[in-house]
This record gives structure tokens, C-alpha cells and sequence, in this order.
């Protein structure tokens, strides 16, 4: 990073956004050369609403971020678009009650970039990462909440199974479970590298060959359940999809198949009509809600994934509200 950067440089030299130009280009019909509100749920350092600022001079951003510090520096870098830009310290999942404060009955967009933010990873004290020792602390909002060693200091070694391997699909979640249980009867977990060693000697040398470090599944698993991440994706996006007016767009960038399932299954829940197959005509309200614009999801190019690691893994989901059928 540039020596002396100031705060909006820090944001952009820190967070690269995913699949931008494709953001942009998924939005451009709803938000074209007309006044606009676009919900960005997840801001983050504020890259994605920056460009959507640009590219759309009449749109107002409202933008949601539960990381203060995040709020702090997207505030600076998004400082030169005046009152088209509103921020919010919350929780995606209070869509609802935040729209209604700011006096918004539709919006026009809505953008999940779902999943731990480049800021949360570089700043070692928060504990996200596995790469450099840290408190095991893995709150995206610091300031409430249990910490990823409350977690692993008083679950029981049920429930450390449970969450390794709904939320990191580790399939030596019970191995891992029973050495936490008997290494934090010696001594509470503090730190991350104590775990990360734990992880690594828990299991078969094989298994470390393939598949990436192994403690990114573990680690994937406690950020999940500290922040309850998709629970709070299973209540927010159905807030989000009925805050559209017809012919707004939600786009959601996932990051594991934890998330995508979940956007999956909503955006194709919400795009079928809900009448009984045996019924001659639609009923009322029954109607699909959504138009997928997208086939299965979307990927980062070779050439983005090498430039930017955190695209490698991305999958874009789109859909557009419609009128229904009455």
C-alpha cells in the first residue's frame, strides 16, 4: 500500500471488487438515465457502490455495512457524491426497519457481495485469517457478539461437529471437534495459530496434500456461526426482493456453496407461480415475482481470478422483479 495514501486510496488499493464491469452492466436497464435508489446490503469499502455512483449520475446509494471501520472508510471514499449516498451501520437481515427509516417504499436495485470482505482479512487483529497468529475473534461488527473462541471454548463437541460440518463441510469434523474439547480442558483457546496447529496435526497427512490448507473449512465454519451469516442471508434476501419495484434488479456474488445454495433457492422459488398445477388460471398474488437473468451462476474470467484471488471463488447470481400477472 502507498506510504501516505489517504483513506479513499487505502479503500481501493485494499478491496478490489468482484465481477465490477458485470455488476454494472446487470443494473444498467433499471437504473439508466432515470432517478434511482440502489441498496447496496453488504458495502464493504465501498468499491461496487462507487462504480454504480459513476456510471448512474441520478442514483442515490443506500449503503448497509455491519464493520464500522469498513462504514469509516467507504464514508471517505465515497465523500465527493454528496446526498446521493447514505450510509447505515446494520445488519443485512433489518432491510425492512432500515428502508423504512430512510422513508424508501421501493428501491430500484438491491447488491449482495456476500461473504468476508478483503478489509476483515488484511487487518491480522480480527482473526479471520489462518495465514498469521491473531485473537480468535472473527466478528465482522467487533463491537457485539460472541467471538470464534467462545465458540470453541464452551460449545459442546456436538455442536462443534454440527457447525464444522454444515458451515465448512469438513469431513474430519469429528477428529477436529474431539482434540478442541481435550486441548481447551488444558487450556482455553486464545489465539488462532494454537488452532490452526491443532487442525493441522488433527488430520490424515493425505488429506493435507489436496484441497488447500486445512484449516480454511474450520475457519470458514466459526466466521459463519459468529455472525450467523446465513441466517442472516435467509431472512435478508427475501426482504430485499420485496423492497424491488417491478423492473428492479438484486444481484448477489457469493463465495462458497453454502451462500449460493441459499441465493439459489430463493431467486428460483421467487421466479415460479405458487398456483396449484391443477388449476386452469394463476391466482391472485400467486404469480412468479422474479425473472432470472442469469443461467446458473457466473464466474470470474482466468485473467480477473489471477488479478484479484477472492474472484476465484465468486458466483453471480441476477434477477429482475416483474409485475404479477393479475
Amino acid at each position: 500500500m502507498a506510504e501516505g495514501a489517504s483513506d479513499p486510496e487505502r479503500a481501493r488499493q485494499r478491496h478490489l471488487p468482484v465481477l465490477l464491469e458485470r455488476t454494472v452492466e446487470l443494473f444498467e436497464p433499471a437504473l439508466r438515465d432515470r432517478r434511482a435508489t440502489v441498496l447496496d446490503a453488504t458495502l464493504g469499502m465501498g468499491g461496487h457502490a462507487e462504480a454504480l455512483l459513476r456510471a448512474f449520475p441520478e442514483v442515490t446509494v443506500i449503503g448497509v455495512d455491519r464493520d464500522p471501520e469498513a462504514l469509516r472508510l467507504a464514508r471517505r471514499r465515497l465523500a465527493d457524491f454528496g446526498g446521493r449516498v447514505r450510509l447505515v451501520h446494520g445488519v443485512d437481515d433489518q432491510l425492512d426497519e432500515i428502508l423504512e427509516e430512510q422513508g424508501v417504499t421501493g428501491i430500484d436495485g438491491v447488491l449482495f457481495d456476500l461473504g468476508v470482505s478483503s478489509l476483515q482479512l488484511d487487518e491480522s487483529e480480527r482473526g479471520f485469517s489462518y495465514a498469521r497468529d491473531a485473537p480468535l475473534d472473527m466478528r465482522m461488527d467487533s463491537t457485539e457478539g460472541q467471538t470464534a473462541a467462545d465458540v470453541l471454548n464452551t460449545y459442546s463437541r456436538a455442536e462443534l461437529i454440527r457447525i464444522l460440518r454444515e458451515y465448512g463441510e469438513e469431513k474430519f469434523a469429528a477428529r477436529i471437534a474431539s482434540e478442541v474439547v481435550r486441548a481447551r480442558d488444558r487450556e482455553p483457546f486464545v489465539t488462532s495459530e494454537r488452532l490452526v496447529r491443532l487442525i493441522y496435526d488433527s488430520v490424515p497427512a493425505a488429506s493435507r496434500r489436496t484441497g488447500g490448507h486445512p484449516a480454511k473449512r474450520t475457519f470458514q465454519a466459526l466466521r459463519i456461526e459468529v455472525n450467523g451469516e446465513l441466517e442472516v442471508l435467509s431472512r435478508a434476501l427475501p426482504q430485499a426482493i420485496d423492497a424491488l419495484s417491478p423492473g428492479g434488479r438484486v444481484v448477489v456474488l457469493s463465495y462458497h456453496s453454502l451462500e449460493d445454495r441459499t441465493v439459489k433457492r430463493t431467486l428460483s422459488e421467487r421466479s415460479k407461480s405458487r398456483t396449484p398445477v391443477d388449476l386452469p388460471v394463476e391466482l391472485p398474488g400467486h404469480g412468479p415475482q422474479l425473472r432470472l437473468l442469469t443461467r446458473g451462476a457466473e464466474f470470474a474470467d482466468e485473467s480477473e481470478a489471477a488479478a484479484n484471488p477472492r474472484a476465484s471463488s465468486v458466483r453471480l447470481r441476477a434477477a429482475e422483479r416483474i409485475e404479477e400477472r393479475r
